[in-house]
């Protein structure tokens, strides 16, 4: 075996898997940020959203354009074009809940036990460097229930009940993405925080959305 292929294979410096984690967390703030001005803009100009389809296809194909470019600077812009559409896509949720008569106090609400549940799945993680791969499996599960209870909808008319089924699977979904992508990071496994920064936006995304639409049924 050759020297350049061992030093291509050796696992990261806890120096270099900092530094990921560090530019991921980096990352992570300036996207939720964007995402909420974008939001709010949307929620301000009554933005009645792109429709279900559309919005999927910016998402897949914005995430095959990370997915290509994530080691150039290109990797950063197609990150917040996809965060910006996806903070657009969150204004009709936002903007029915704010219309409700505590509307404001409801998405505070989801705004802080998001990001307390991420703080504690981030804590719990980066300290105990627990593998989380297992989790591999019950994503490809949840990704295919999510899509076919999207499909699903065009057909059937979901009852509250099936509502709140779904919103809380989103939620362990979005759990389970934080705790896999942290994982890898902080295991060496995963090396690009662009990679890891989307995964774990995507996780918060279903889990915020999820709680709001849960404290939305709740109130009406």
């Amino acid at each position: 075996m050759s020297d350049a292929h061992v030093l291509t294979a050796r696992a990261p410096s806890a120096i270099e898997i900092n530094k990921v984690l560090r530019s991921t967390y980096a990352l992570l703030a300036m996207t939720l940020l964007w995402s909420a001005v974008t939001a709010a803009v949307a929620v301000a100009a009554r933005f009645p959203g792109l429709g279900m389809f559309p919005t999927l296809i910016l998402f897949f194909g914005l995430l095959f354009a990370i997915h290509k470019t994530a080691n150039s600077g290109w990797g950063l812009v197609w990150t917040f074009a996809l965060t910006g559409v996806m903070g657009v896509s969150l204004a009709p949720l936002i903007g029915a809940v704010l219309g409700l008569a505590n509307g404001g106090v409801l998405v505070a609400q989801s705004l802080g036990i998001t990001a307390v549940a991420f703080f504690g799945l981030s804590v719990y993680t980066v300290t105990t460097k627990r593998d989380f791969s297992f989790l591999r499996g019950f994503l490809v599960v949840g990704v295919i229930v999510i899509f076919a209870s999207i499909a699903a909808r065009y057909f059937i008319e979901f009852t509250t009940l099936m509502h709140q089924v779904l919103a809380g699977f989103c939620i362990l979904f979005g759990a389970a993405l934080i705790l896999w992508s942290t994982s890898a990071v902080v295991r060496g496994e995963e090396t690009n925080y662009i990679h890891a920064t989307v995964a774990i936006y995507v996780g918060l995304y279903n889990m915020f959305s999820s709680i709001l639409l849960l404290f939305g049924i709740g109130d009406d």
